[in-house]
Order: C-alpha cells, then structure tokens, then sequence
C-alpha cells in the first residue's frame, strides 16, 4: 500500500511538473522549452527515470498534505508540489554554472550544453513557472491559505539566495566557523525541504503548533541530507551521485568533512592552503580526510541531525500509508551510505 501511494503521487507530480512546464512549449520558445525538459530529465540522449533526479521534496509536500488526521485530497495540493520541484531546479542549475560543475544526473549540465548565458536563463524561466505553479492552488484553496503559501515560499527563495552567498563566499575565505556551515546548510538546504512538509501541513489544515513540528522535521531531515550529501561528495561516487564528486575539493567548497580536516592542521590542512586542488589529487586527500577522522565525525553529526528529524517525526504521529512513507524516507536516507 506504501509503495503503491509513493508511485501513484510521483506519478502525479511529473504529470503536473510537464503541465506547469508547457507554459513555453509553443512558437518560439520550444528550443527554450526543450533547455528545460532537458534538465527535467525527460527529452534529448540519456533521458530516463534515472535523470529526472528523485522528486523528493515534492513528494514530502504530498506524504505531509495526507498523513494529517484531518482527511484531505493530496492532489489538491499538486500545484504546490510542482511549484517546490520547479524551484529546487531552478537551483540546481544556477548552482552547476557557480560550481562550474559540467555533469549532473550522469548527463551534461544545462550550461555545458547550451552556455552560461542560455543557463542562466533556463535557470529563471523555471524559477517563474514556479511561482506561477503556487497560484494554480486556486482550484482548491481559500485566498487567505494561497497567501499564506505564498509567502512563505518566496521568503524561501530569499533565504535560498543567501544560503548560496554563504557558501560562495566560504570559498575565499581561509577560514569558516563550523557555525557559519550550519547557518549555511539551514538555508541552502533543509531550507526548502522544511517548506515542503510546512506546506503541506498547511494546505491540509493542521493546527499551527503542529505545522511547528512539520517544519521542523523538514529542517533536521534537510540538514541530515545535506550531511549525508558532504560524505558523498568526498567519498562517494560519480555513478553514486550522478555528478562531479571532485567539485567539492577542487573548487574549494568548504563541507563538514573539509572543515574539520582544516581544523585538525594535519597533511590534509597543509596541502589545502597551498592552493588550487587538482582533480587527480582527489583520491589521496579523500583517504587523507578520512584518516584524520574527517568522515567518522560527519557520520557522527548525521546521526545526532537524523535523531531529531525521528524526534519530530514522533510528535507529527503521521497516520495511514502517507505516515508510513515519511518514516520509510527517513529509514531510506539512514541507508544511503558513500
């Protein structure tokens, strides 16, 4: 029953993901439409289920709209599930011209194939479609409720954008308190994920005190991805994660396991401040970071994150088969070892 809601919803979320997307798809525009059903995952050479990446904070937003004791029809809330995926997107490929990464789902990014320019432009036309997706809440809901949404979704896309400065600027900065990633990560990352199950408790009318807690439990679940991303991204992968794992240290981002190798001042910090990492490097430093124990403490702060994401989630007490699928996600990303 739990997997069959989990393929009928995802099923769901790409039929209105290609609805909202084709608001472009007519004279001129279709070689812009086709920038943007490229990166979906759905068009041109290497499409297939393995490229439109895993739908998961839409589908966080629909497991949280229905698992309420309050009854309610989770495709209501579909425009606003789009709407969530739209913008993660949207920062998926700004964030592949900023990192300069050329690959992402196994496959060339946007930019790689089209330029910097047309990337950047894809990058925006996804963002609006987004925000026009959230509007489409009006088959269903109150104006009083798509405000609300509203709202909260473009202070979202706010503390997106300054997430990302945080993390750019980490790059030129010889060092960055461990408190500045978590301030980072919260915004980057659990950001929009806590949005997703805030929503969703939103739209199906649960009181506030417990729209608390389903924030908060998307904002420990985030920070736990996020976590678990840092751990792959040194010792993961490019089959794992569909992506250019050696970005991280050779464009100097400056994740978990890499903050706490500088702070150690061992080999690992040595060879950092003499400069530009090269690609072929990555394998060393990698078992270097890992030596210095770089990767047991990541794993250690993944599991302290992840305990209060399960916390939550009891207060939440989420029924029927959605119930079910939230802590099966949970059990999931636990799973999801570099």
């Amino acid at each position: 029953m739990v997997a069959a809601l989990q393929k009928e919803m995802l099923a769901a979320i790409e039929e209105e993901l290609h609805h909202q997307v084709e608001r472009l798809d007519h004279s001129p525009f279709q070689p812009y439409h086709e920038m943007l059903t490229y990166h979906m995952g759905w068009t041109v050479e290497g499409a297939s289920a393995n490229t439109s990446g895993k739908r998961t904070r839409p589908l966080m937003l629909l497991l949280c709209a229905a698992c309420g004791k309050q009854p309610y029809d989770w495709h209501r809330a579909l425009p606003a599930a789009a709407a969530i995926e739209l913008i993660h997107n949207f920062t998926l490929i700004h964030d592949d011209i900023q990192d300069n990464s050329e690959t992402r789902r196994n496959r060339l990014t946007v930019w790689k194939k089209w330029g910097v320019p047309m990337g950047i432009n894809a990058g925006d036309g996804l963002f609006s479609i987004a925000n026009l997706a959230i509007m489409d809440l009006d088959r269903d809901h109150n104006q009083a409720t798509i405000l609300k949404v509203n709202r909260l979704l473009q202070e979202t896309c706010l503390q997106l954008t300054g997430g990302q400065f945080m993390d750019m600027s980490f790059e030129s900065q010889d060092v960055v308190p461990l408190d500045s990633y978590w301030s980072m990560i919260s915004l980057k990352t659990a950001n929009l994920i806590s949005t997703a199950t805030e929503i969703g408790a939103i739209l199906s009318g649960e009181p506030d005190a417990l729209i608390m807690n389903y924030k908060q439990f998307g904002h420990y679940l985030g920070l736990a991805f996020q976590i678990k991303d840092d751990i792959l991204g040194i010792w993961g992968t490019e089959s794992m994660t569909g992506k250019s794992i050696s970005s991280d240290l050779v464009s100097g981002k400056k994740t978990l396991p890499i903050l706490y190798g500088l702070q150690k001042k061992g080999l690992f910090y040595n060879r950092w401040v003499k400069g530009q990492i090269k690609s072929e490097e990555v394998p060393l430093l990698a078992e270097q970071l890992s030596k210095e124990g770089a990767k047991v403490n990541a794993l250690e702060a993944f599991d302290k994150v992840n305990e209060m994401t399960k916390e939550q989630l009891r207060f939440i007490s989420p029924e029927g088969p959605a119930g079910m699928a939230l802590h099966d996600l949970v059990s999931q990303l636990e799973e999801r070892v570099a």
